[in-house]
């Protein structure tokens, strides 16, 4: 079967989109589970420390698989990483559902990690570079939709079968329904291509038009077709001639400054993780009861409901991202994260001590964790996971994702560990921690972190080239890319 134009499109995203959703489902799963008495009764009650660990080591896989695919996806491809990913998460949901010791699990769960780490790193490069430029952050933003939905769905399936029922089914069913979303990917795998810009860097040029063609001839003419092939090809071979895309070159500031490009991929997912986002989205049932006092059934439902809201919110930046563009985005929503986090200390101030207005004080911060959720899902999870993978260039582009996720999984371990023992011991003052992190990541991105809105993949190489080194390869870059590759907050 033969895909071509909006058909085949549309198949990439559908492929990618149930990535991301299952990225969603995996990280809502757990929290969800493990504090059901069908689950304590499987795992003889585990201790807080088991169950933390239960839930963090799935990041330890995660970060394992992200490392694997940065030495081997390039050569692997795009389209086998995910299929890998996609079999090792199989015989994962397939391990965790049929677990009956906390060792089982615990392995079950790294497993898992492995997959997801595979998929992670490499569905948002495969939709970048099918992607048309002017559309590439819709396509993104409809990708982290469905990871939100993930979540949403997550939490409803835990909270419809932990509280009706206390057999080991209750568990062990969501496990299982990883395989839903698992499955189609491995049928939509058959019938999609390559990534044209991979099939560049390594397989003959004939192939990368063949699917620049299928992707393209319904709406561009045939001299605009081999223009873009053209300059897909001759962009890969300026950065083979750099020798950029082995491990020292991440390192080395050539002459489309590849190391700083691999810095600024790696710190946006630094910083989304360090922003607090996943201490909301593990323990949001936590933060209800612990810090705002709720009873453990309408923790429970308030979690629900925040997911909810973090779903319906996801489809803000649809409208804007590709209009305003990532950086206004980025500034704006994280200062408005930093705010919130600043009011939030001072409200959970007040309930855990138990004032005179205590009790308004609980519901508006209640309210703050939703406006938290809205602000990081309009502005920074809208831009997490399309930047890397225009930032960085095409050679190395697989290695460097793999890396970059690599270090949104580690920070995220970091953080899940640390929430519980935190809100325990320094309560409120957990919260002006996430409040100055957010703060100092303002400055940093206006400074170092250029626009990408409308440009083309190859494109983005102007903006970091020195000297002019890229235009002598192609004299006839975008007027576009000019006027960004001259200002002086854009280049970087």
């Amino acid at each position: 079967m033969v895909l071509e134009g909006r058909l085949l499109f549309t198949a990439v995203t559908s492929l990618t989109c149930l990535g991301f959703l299952l990225i969603g489902y995996d990280n809502g799963l757990m929290g969800g589970l493990v504090n059901s008495t069908a689950f304590k009764t499987s795992f003889n009650s585990p201790s807080p420390t088991i169950t933390g660990l239960i839930v963090a080591i799935y990041e330890v896989g995660c970060f394992a698989g992200s490392v694997a695919v940065s030495l081997f996806g390039e050569q692997l491809g795009r389209k086998k990483s995910i299929g890998i990913g996609v079999l090792i998460m199989i015989v994962g949901a397939l391990l965790q559902a049929t677990a009956y010791s906390r060792s089982h699990m615990i392995v079950a769960r790294i497993v898992s990690g492995v997959g997801m780490g595979f998929i992670n790193s490499t569905v948002p490069v495969f939709q970048a570079e099918f992607s048309p430029k002017a559309s590439r952050g819709l396509y993104v933003c409809m990708q982290l939709s469905t990871l939100n939905f993930g979540i949403f769905l997550a939490y409803w399936i835990d909270y419809a079968f932990t509280q009706s029922h206390i057999a080991s089914f209750t568990w062990r069913v969501p496990c299982i329904l990883q395989c839903i979303f698992l499955l189609p990917m491995l049928l939509l795998l058959l019938i999609v291509p390559e990534t044209p810009r991979w099939l560049a860097s390594h397989a003959p040029p004939s192939q990368s038009l063949s699917v620049l063609t299928r992707l393209h001839e319904y709406h561009r003419t045939s001299e605009e077709i081999s223009a873009l092939h053209a300059s897909i090809v001759q962009n890969a071979e300026y950065e083979k001639s750099l020798g950029a895309g082995s491990w020292k070159d991440l390192l080395r500031n050539d002459d489309i400054q590849s190391q700083r490009r691999f810095l600024i991929a790696c710190a946006i997912q630094a910083f989304q993780q360090l922003g607090g986002i996943n201490a909301l989205i593990y323990y949001s049932n936590t933060l209800f009861s612990t810090s705002l006092g709720f009873s453990d059934h309408l923790s429970a439902l308030m979690s629900g409901f925040l997911q909810t809201w973090f779903f319906i919110a996801s489809f803000i930046p649809w409208f804007l991202i590709d209009r305003i563009g990532r950086r206004p985005l980025l500034l704006s929503c994280i200062s408005v994260m930093s705010a919130i986090m600043v009011v939030q200390t001072g409200l959970i101030y007040n309930v855990q001590n138990k004032t005179s207005i205590a009790n308004g004080c609980g519901i508006g911060a209640a309210v703050m964790l939703f406006l938290f959720e809205g602000a990081f899902t309009i502005g920074f999870q809208a831009t997490v996971w399309v930047y890397p993978s225009e930032i960085l260039p095409l050679r190395l582009r697989q290695r460097g994702s793999g890396v970059s996720t690599a270090c949104n999984w580690i920070f995220n371990y970091m953080i899940v560990q640390i929430t519980p023992p935190a809100l325990n011991n320094i309560g409120y003052k957990t919260y002006i921690i996430f409040a100055v992190l957010n703060a100092c990541w303002v400055p940093i991105i206006y400074l170092f972190f250029p626009e990408t809105k409308g440009l083309e993949l190859e494109d983005v190489d102007s903006l970091f080239a020195k000297g002019g080194s890229l235009e002598r390869l192609n004299e006839g870059s975008a007027e576009e890319v000019g006027r960004l590759a001259e200002s002086p907050v854009e280049k970087v």
